[in-house]
């Protein structure tokens, strides 16, 4: 819990940040739709701008907290492409409480420096490994969206100014596709190059990230080829998707919070 590491610059983003996601959010029963979406690009504008002081540090550091942040910060930007194509995509509130929490947390608990001597196609394989983080994150919050329509409707409830929920299926399920291939193409890379992407010292282990990170892929491998041989779909598939995702979550979030705040050491 490092404050004092963080320069003026970046606790000031981070706090506007913070304001500008919370705000709609605590206003949105009387917020307007256009107010609460410039609010929401303001946050994600700012939420951005710290992720880029945080990476350009030196030296960089990285953790449980800055994953969460990058990977809700993605979330945001693929929520925010597609509300310009579904404009009633549900949850505005939900996204901003969610970018806020990580905000707070990357500020409190900036991670631990990354060593000097790290290859440089480390950085290349973290974004492809973030950029798998956010898309699944992204498939489980439509998930979410699905399943609460669905739940709706079985209700009764009027939907008319929800998404289509066949279309949600769909977006769903693209998603967790595209992490997916991500996912593998992270797992390919650092069995047969960890040497050369972390160090000789830092190669393939069999540890609990890499037992949890396959326990996803394999997870996902099973929901995707339900779906396609099988036409999986409800709560089988959406329950799938949730455990893959909490397993991938688990790999690195989970073990580096376990080290960096519970233990207290550097991984």
């Amino acid at each position: 819990m490092i404050l004092d590491s963080a320069s003026s610059l970046s606790i000031g983003l981070a706090l506007l940040a913070v304001f500008a996601y919370l705000w709609p959010a605590l206003r949105v029963l009387s917020q307007g739709g256009f107010a609460a979406r410039i609010w929401v690009v303001l946050a994600w504008l700012a939420h951005g701008a710290t992720l880029v002081l945080a990476f350009a540090d030196t030296p960089a550091r990285f953790g449980f907290a800055p994953a969460l942040s990058v990977t809700a910060w993605l979330i945001a930007t693929s929520y925010a492409v597609e509300s310009q194509v579904f404009p009633q995509l549900p949850a505005r509130w939900a996204l901003s409480a969610m970018g806020a929490i990580s905000v707070v947390l990357a500020l409190l608990f900036p991670g631990n420096a990354l060593p000097l001597t790290t290859s440089a196609w480390l950085p290349l394989h973290m974004a492809v490994a973030i950029s798998c983080y956010g898309l699944m994150g992204a498939a489980a919050v439509h998930a979410w969206f699905m399943t609460r329509a669905e739940a709706r409707i079985r209700q009764g409830i009027e939907t008319q100014g929800g998404l289509p929920l066949l279309t949600l299926e769909r977006l769903t399920y693209r998603f967790a596709a595209a992490g997916f291939v991500l996912l593998t193409v992270t797992l390919f890379v650092g069995y047969l190059f960890g040497d050369l992407v972390y160090g000789h010292d830092h190669a393939w282990r069999w540890d609990h990230k890499t037992v949890l990170s396959l326990l996803s892929w394999l997870t996902f491998a099973i929901l995707l080829i339900g779906r396609m041989r099988f036409g999986w779909r409800g709560r089988r598939a959406v329950y799938l998707l949730y455990t893959g995702t909490a397993f991938l979550f688990l790999a690195y979030v989970g073990s580096r919070f376990v080290l960096e705040v519970i233990l207290g050491r550097s991984p």
